[in-house]
Parts: C-alpha cells; sequence; structure tokens
C-alpha cells in the first residue's frame, strides 16, 4: 500500500470525486455557423474561398456536420490549400479516412502539392486504413517537397508505418531526424508495442531516459505494459517510481494499465490503492481491479465491485462467472450467468466456456445441453475452446454420444479435443472407440501429451489390454520425449492390478524412478482386497499408514481387507484404532439437482442447498 499511497498525488486532478468531463457545446457552435453560412448565401459568399473557410474548418470538427463540409466545400470553384486541408483533415479523423486520401489526390490534380499540415493528416488516414503503399507515395512527394524534416511530419509518418507494421521503415524516419520530441519518442514505442516487440521498448525508453527526454502517460502505458509482458517486475516496480519521481500525471489509461499489472503479481492492495485515487475511471478500470481479485480468489471482494459497477459489459461479467469457476464456486458461476441472461447480456466463448466447465464439474447435463443450444441459437463464436468444453462437460456427465457430435463437428482440433474425447470414452467404459481415436490421431499427426496418455492408458486398463498399455506407457519416453508422471505410473498400476497381477504391480511400484505417492499404495492396498490377497495387503497397509496417518479411509481399507479373508481380530484392531487415535473420519457426500441447483448431503451434516 505505500508505494500506491506514495504515487497518490500523481494523479489528474487533487480531487476524489470524479467530475464530468467538459464538453464544448457543439449545437450552440453550429448554431453560430449556420447563421454565418446563411449570411454569405444571401449576400452570395457563399463560394467565396477566403469567405468560407472558416464556415468549412466548423463543420469539419463534428462528425455530424462532416456532410455539411463536403456540401459547402463543393460549392467552391477554387478551394484555396486551407481549405483543402480542413476537408481532409475532417475525413482522416472520420470514419471514412479513405475520403482524405482521394481528396488530396483530387488536390493534386488541380495544382496544388499540399504543404506540412496536409501530409500530417493524410498519414493518419494511411494508418487507419493500413494503406502502407499509398503512405510510402506521400512520404516521398513529402521529401521531394522538403517537407522531410518537419517534425509533425515526421512524427505522422512514423506513426504511419508503425501502424502497418513496417517498424523498419518507421525507425528509419526517427533515426534520421535531427530533432526528436516526445511524440517521436511515444510514436515508435506505441509501433513496437503494437507488434509485440516489448524489448524493443523498454530498450528506446532507455535511451530516451539517455537523452533527457521526459516520459509522458502515454510513454508508461506502453512502458508498464512491456514489463507485464515480459515478466520484469524489478523494471515495473522502477516504472512506478519513476512515475512517482518525474511527477508523472496518472489518466484512466496508465491507472488501468498499473491495476491490471498489479492485479497480474497478486497484489491486488496495491491495485486497488490506484483504482481508489482514480478521479475519472471507466468500466476497464473496474474490469482489471475484478479480475485482479479472482486471480487470488477473492470472489466476495470481486463480487462487491461488480454489485457497485455504474455500468458493466460482456467482460465484467465473463471475469466474474470465471472467477467463480476457477476458485470452484461452480453454483455460483452458474447463478450469476442465469443473471447475465435475464440482464440480456449476451455471453462470449470465454463466458460460455466457464459455465460448461462449471457444469462438468457439477455434472449439470441439462444446463450444460441448455448452454449449447443458446450457443447455436444465438450466434455465440464456437471456437475450438467451446468444443473442448462441450466435449469436456458431455463426457464428465456420461453423455459420450453428444461428446462425439461434437467432436466430429469440430472444423478444428488440438491435442486438448482428442484427449477430452479419448479420456471420456475411456472413463464412460468404451474403451476400444478409445482406442480407434488415439490411432486416428496419430495418422492426422496431432501430437499426444501427458493427458492424452492418461486417457490412452485408462482405456487400456477398462480393456484388459496390459501388454498394450505397457507399449504406450513406455512409448510416451522413447517415441513422443514426455517423462512419465505420477497419474501415469497410477495407471500403469491400475492397469495390472485391475488384470489380478499383483505381483506385477508391486514390483513396478518398487522399482519406480520416483517416490510413489499414497494414491498408488491405496490402489494396490484395494486390489488385494479384491483379490483375498494378504501378503501385498499388509505391505500396502503399512506403507499408508506410515505416509498418511491420519487418513481414516486408509483403516477402514485395510480393516475391510482383513474382514475380507476372516481375520476378523485384526479387522476390529484397526477400527478401534480409528476411534482411540485423533484419525480424520472419512465423510460421505451425496449430492442431487433440484431445480437447476445443487443439494448437498453428507453423513454428519443436514442437507445445504446450494442455488
Amino acid at each position: 500500500m505505500k508505494l500506491a499511497r506514495s504515487i497518490s498525488h500523481h494523479f489528474a486532478t487533487s480531487s476524489t470525486t470524479p467530475k464530468p468531463e467538459r464538453v464544448p457545446n457543439y449545437a450552440i457552435l453550429n448554431d453560430s455557423i449556420k447563421e454565418h453560412h446563411a449570411h454569405y448565401i444571401r449576400i452570395y459568399q457563399h463560394t467565396n474561398p477566403y469567405k468560407m473557410s472558416h464556415i468549412i474548418k466548423s463543420y469539419t470538427l463534428s462528425q455530424t456536420s462532416l456532410h455539411k463540409a463536403h456540401i459547402t466545400f463543393n460549392q467552391i470553384e477554387q478551394p484555396t490549400l486551407p481549405i483543402w486541408n480542413h476537408m481532409i483533415r475532417g475525413f482522416s479523423q472520420s470514419d471514412r479516412p479513405t475520403t482524405a486520401l482521394r481528396m488530396l489526390d483530387e488536390m493534386r490534380e488541380r495544382g496544388l502539392s499540399g504543404d506540412n499540415t496536409s501530409f500530417i493528416f493524410v498519414f493518419k488516414a494511411c494508418a487507419k486504413v493500413l494503406d502502407i503503399l499509398y503512405g510510402r507515395r506521400v512520404h516521398g512527394h513529402v521529401i521531394k517537397l522538403g517537407f522531410g524534416a518537419y517534425v509533425y511530419v515526421c512524427n505522422s509518418s512514423i506513426h504511419m508505418y508503425a501502424s502497418c507494421g513496417d517498424l523498419e521503415s518507421s525507425r528509419k524516419v526517427f533515426d534520421e531526424m535531427n530533432d526528436k520530441d516526445l511524440v517521436s519518442w511515444n510514436s515508435l514505442i506505441c509501433g513496437y508495442s503494437q507488434c509485440k516487440m516489448y524489448k524493443e521498448v523498454l530498450g528506446l525508453f532507455n535511451a530516451m531516459r539517455q537523452v533527457n527526454v521526459k516520459a509522458d502517460a502515454v510513454t508508461m502505458v506502453k512502458v508498464v505494459l512491456a514489463c507485464s509482458y515480459l515478466g520484469e517486475w524489478e523494471i515495473a516496480d522502477a516504472m512506478v517510481r519513476y512515475i512517482e519521481e518525474n511527477h508523472v500525471k496518472i489518466d484512466v489509461y496508465l491507472g488501468n494499465t498499473l491495476i491490471d499489472m498489479y492485479g497480474k503479481r497478486g497484489f491486488v492492495e496495491l491495485a486497488r490503492g490506484i483504482f481508489d485515487r482514480m478521479v475519472e475511471r471507466n468500466v476497464v478500470s473496474w474490469n482489471a481491479m475484478i479480475m485482479g481479485y479472482s486471480r487470488v480468489g477473492y470472489c466476495v471482494a470481486a463480487r462487491e465491485l461488480f454489485d457497485e459497477m455504474p455500468r458493466r459489459d460482456v467482460i465484467s461479467w465473463t471475469s466474474m462467472i470465471t472467477g467463480y469457476a476457477q476458485a470452484t464456486q461452480h453454483n455460483d458461476a452458474i447463478s450469476l450467468f442465469k443473471e447475465m441472461m435475464v440482464a440480456k447480456v449476451k455471453p462470449d466463448e470465454i463466458t460460455v466456456a466457464s459455465v460448461l466447465s462449471a457444469c462438468a464439474h457439477l455434472g449439470l447435463v441439462d444446463m450444460g445441453a441448455a448452454v449449447h443450444k443458446f450457443i447455436r441459437n444465438h450466434g455465440v463464436k464456437s471456437d475450438i475452446y467451446v468444443g473442448n468444453a462441450l466435449i469436456n462437460m458431455y463426457c464428465k456427465c456420461a453423455s459420450v454420444e453428444k461428446a462425439l457430435v461434437v467432436f466430429n463437428e469440430m472444423k478444428e482440433k488440438d491435442s486438448v479435443s482428442w484427449t477430452s474425447i479419448i479420456s471420456g470414452l475411456a472413463v464412460n467404459g468404451i474403451p476400444n472407440h478409445a482406442l480407434e481415436l488415439f490411432s486416428q490421431m496419430l495418422r492426422e499427426g496431432a501430437r499426444p501429451t501427458h493427458g492424452t496418455f492418461v486417457g490412452i492408458l485408462l482405456a487400456c486398463a477398462y480393456a484388459g489390454l496390459v501388454d498394450k498399455g505397457l507399449e504406450f506407457f513406455h512409448s510416451m519416453q522413447h517415441d513422443y520425449g514426455l517423462i512419465p508422471e505420477m497419474k501415469h505410473y497410477g495407471c500403469v498400476v491400475d492397469l495390472l492390478t485391475r488384470a489380478g497381477n499383483l505381483s506385477r504391480a508391486y514390483e513396478f511400484i518398487k522399482h519406480m524412478p520416483v517416490v510413489p505417492d499414497v494414491a498408488l499404495w491405496r490402489m494396490l492396498l484395494s486390489a488385494c482386497r479384491l483379490h483375498g490377497n494378504l501378503d501385498f495387503a499388509e505391505i500396502a497397509s503399512n506403507k499408508l499408514l506410515e505416509l498418511d496417518p491420519s487418513n481414516g479411509g486408509n483403516y477402514v481399507l485395510s480393516s475391510s481387507t482383513y474382514a475380507g479373508v476372516e481375520r476378523w481380530d485384526d479387522a476390529i484392531k484397526l477400527r478401534e484404532l480409528i476411534n482411540e487415535s485423533d484419525v480424520q473420519r472419512p465423510l460421505g457426500w451425496s449430492s442431487i439437482e433440484i431445480n437447476g441447483g445443487i443439494s448437498w448431503t453428507s453423513q454428519e451434516q443436514v442437507p445445504v442447498s446450494q442455488q
């Protein structure tokens, strides 16, 4: 919090209450211009370029009156250069920038070459429409006319080249400038940032400091953003100190960037300090703060902000829903999604993917199917992530047929798509189809992942294909360079114990290159109980009680194993150990879907309903 407090006096104003932005009353200005325009028409001066110049200039200042400027312009037989410049500027700043380029061509056809003002706005129009070929031709014309050394013209050309992705030409113009101002540096820095060349952003900022050019909020937005993308947190902290020491005013854009930077690092108190001191906030400010809280699991604080928001967009809803899903508060995620639907806010692909994930965790197949229907009927972008989320949801809800339909309809698939369907088929007892899809995956050139091999090993276990499963296990590292993890060793133990090969499973565990965890020993003990093998059962039981002595489930499982071979005295002793020692008793939970909500019940608690 100290760092946030120390820069609080650098915000755009000292007031703590946001003030409405002062906006010029164009209606009043236009009324006055209209009166002057009408007067010139009455005295037959509406074709006089010198009389009409300020009328056209005033019309071009507003998007709503730009068409009037164009009509007035067309009534003048010989427009002067200032009038051409007014029109070029107006169109370059409008949603019709190509008209500005056409006007330059028309102006040159009428014998006017243009001046520095003309080319500044033409370059801006080129940047908007990404017409680098036209921009290069104009740049050549600028140099021939002797405007190549004008700072503002150079700055506009740097911006134009950078916007079009030609950083080489942009840097060439920059390096050849004899006099550079802050806009020159910012134009190139923004270009590097736009092209995701973040190391170059930091390098250029250092060069800027070496020549004693003081940065402003525009510079610092790009520099802090570069630090965030590169994970250069020490440099980011140094930039915050630079802002403080150089009294850089923190506007809404820099404030939002700082909130996002702190939020990514989990420093939500510092982020909140920036947020609370911002004089002007927009919806991005609120969204950044909500995402920051969600990243560290502070869902209550995030929801409080969400409820206080003066205006929400789809990102606001999605950030909160995703925050709930990531914090395993799946009921809350689904509940908020329903509120989003009532508010008639159309979700995007990220929203529906998060909701489908929540449905998968809760087993709400009806809700998941309703979301799927909404995606189809309302034109929600169904990208690869949504497809994967649908496959995962349907598989976890045992609707494998629907998962296969989604999988087959996907135009693009990644390794997650293949892994999800293969694992889904395996755990739902369709191992042969899973193995067929794995072969198809390899034929199509998709590279399997660690998760894919978990699914294929499960399929082999369900199908009883011991040798085939071991072959897949060994191919992980030999053929694909994937080092087996504990879950893969667990799958092999499951593969062997399901087939009744307890001795082979025990030997496998003994010779593992990593220390086996309690799950593997519990798996072996369960198999020993099933097959009545007391020798290996006692080995596994002793390991479990050594590694996890406070877990009551291990005692119950060991006791049941003794009871299965009618060694009642040993079974009773283990049961008594649970009562005599401080052992956590296993809790049983059940859930049922009621009216779109989940009701949970445990053996020691009354039912708790979560709507």
